[in-house]
């Protein structure tokens, strides 16, 4: 399990471990829509298996996106004396939007290995 969310990480294909998913240097910090290799270069892996594979990697970027939301909230609360205070928004948001090239590419690679092959 350790391996498998380090590989996943490490933006390593979910068949052989070798290949890259994303053509970017960088997985974390990288702007724009991330570039995705159509195969492994190294097991010729297909990562997108159909059209509108990634349509169920939304819902994964959305769940990503409301843990992030509420952990932004979670650490900036005590510094307002109101449980919901409005000036909190703008730093919620701030941080939503700074995430979410990283939350596109890390819910597509979530959902690539949930749905890579399983058998031996």
């Amino acid at each position: 399990m350790l391996a498998t969310i380090l590989h996943l990480f490490k933006n390593e294909c979910p068949n052989c471990y070798k290949g890259k998913v994303f053509s970017d240097k960088s997985f974390f910090f990288s702007l724009g829509f991330p570039k995705m290799n159509e195969h492994c270069n190294h097991c010729h892996f297909k990562f997108e298996k159909e059209p509108g594979y990634f349509f169920g990697a939304m819902l994964v970027s959305y769940a990503l996106a409301v843990g992030e939301g509420l952990m932004t909230y979670l650490v900036v609360h005590p510094f307002f004396e109101k449980a919901f205070d409005l000036r909190m928004i703008p730093i919620v948001g701030t941080v939503l939007l700074s995430l979410c090239f990283f939350n596109i590419r890390l819910s597509r690679m979530i959902w690539i290995y949930a749905f890579k092959n399983y058998s031996l």
